[in-house]
């Protein structure tokens, strides 16, 4: 029989500005022997890893065989320190990556980030070695995603064509302008939360992960 659902144990670990409050989640089924990360909403406008789009990326890693990691960033919650404007956040997921390397030995890491998450988990991309990376309406207005160098592994990325955060049409002309670009998952009736369509996006995401 094969379960759906996984229970996760919350801890604090040691981050780059005092303690970090993470949640690691254990895979459904088979065992890929994957480590997925999930990097969550702007801090300063109420993301946490307890954001629904979060929760639905680490279902979605599960269910393809990962240990999961969902993790707050500093200043969050437990999370010790200050919001750092992406530097020192992408320093708190490096840590983490660190941390459950040595906990867990996995082979692959897994990225995804949802809104601001997403840039930093595309910045990531870019400096370490990434197996996977999933995307879900990142900042390209807001943050220096331009500058950001070709992101060589399997990669997806979403967007709600309604969404009144970030601008579509300027993520859309982005992720196409990449090179190697993403697959593109288009929801036309979504906007940024993607309220009601949370299980087609675990659906859309997986079947796409599953192709590359």
């Amino acid at each position: 029989m094969i379960t759906t659902r996984t229970k996760e144990i919350t801890q604090l670990i040691n981050g780059p500005a005092g303690k970090l409050e993470v949640s690691v989640g254990e895979p459904i089924g088979e065992d890929r022997n994957a480590l997925g990360v999930i990097c969550h909403p702007h801090p300063l406008y109420g993301g946490t890893m307890h954001n629904k789009i979060v929760t639905t990326l680490a279902k979605t890693f599960q269910g393809m065989g990962a240990t999961t990691v969902r993790f707050n960033f500093r200043g969050v919650m437990e999370s010790e320190g200050r919001f750092d404007d992406g530097i020192g956040e992408m320093e708190d997921l490096l840590a983490v990556i660190d941390w459950i390397q040595k906990d867990r030995m996995k082979k692959e890491i897994w990225l995804a980030g949802f809104s601001f998450g997403s840039y930093i988990a595309a910045l990531a991309a870019t400096q370490i070695p990434i197996q996977k990376l999933v995307t879900v309406a990142p900042p390209v207005q807001h943050f220096p995603m331009q500058d950001l160098p070709p992101i060589t592994c399997p990669w997806v990325l979403v967007q709600g064509e309604r969404d009144d955060v970030v601008p579509p049409k300027e993520v859309l002309e982005w992720a196409e302008s990449r090179n190697p670009p993403p697959i593109i998952i288009r929801f036309p009736e979504a906007g940024h939360y993607f309220h009601g369509q949370l299980g087609e996006l675990r659906t859309q995401i997986e079947h796409a992960l599953r192709m590359k």
